[in-house]
């Protein structure tokens, strides 16, 4: 049945207009409720944004919102009070490429599991890589490439993502 749904959001509700748009009528009503019923793990309240995919087999907290035109992979995990600008891209797979004997095409992918914290604001064209932990309360600016964990509270940016401040630092 969640395959059903699942499809039923592709085809039809992916694409519908955005809450502020005067004819939005019930479309974001709409894309939340069949999203909420597909993951493996929803929180109330999320938010999803038009044109947001996300694969049924991720975990989504409270109070989520998932951006304009963003893709999550399957296996990630997104905590409550995340917030995410247009165009972020959340991945947890990638093609293997340890042989040098077979194209990398061919070696097949590895899974790895994805983590976004609670309170963490994800800037917009942000990518965040596959096995990446981003812990709570944390910024990610505008277009980073997140390649390694980043701690609480911190502030990241550029490419690939650097600790810029601490949020709860006085400097």
């Amino acid at each position: 049945m969640k395959k059903i749904i699942y499809a039923f959001y592709l085809v039809f509700l992916r694409n519908t207009p955005e809450d502020y748009r005067p004819y939005s009528l019930f479309f974001p009503f709409l894309r939340r409720l069949f999203v909420s019923k597909y993951l493996k793990k929803c929180g109330s309240r999320l938010r999803v944004k038009n044109m947001a995919e996300i694969a049924p087999n991720c975990i989504v907290g409270s109070d989520s919102e998932l951006g304009t035109r963003c893709i999550i992979q399957s296996n990630v995990e997104i905590g409550s009070n995340v917030i995410m600008g247009p165009d972020v891209k959340i991945y947890s797979r990638n093609h293997k490429s340890d042989r040098i004997d077979i194209p990398i095409q061919k070696q097949g992918k590895e899974f790895l599991q994805t983590k976004i914290g609670n309170d963490v604001w994800i800037g917009a064209n942000a990518l965040i890589l596959p096995g990446v932990t981003i812990h709570d309360h944390t910024i990610i600016a505008a277009g980073s490439v997140v390649t390694k964990d980043i701690p609480e509270y911190a502030l990241v940016g550029g490419v690939p993502a650097k600790i810029l401040k601490f949020r709860n630092s006085e400097i």
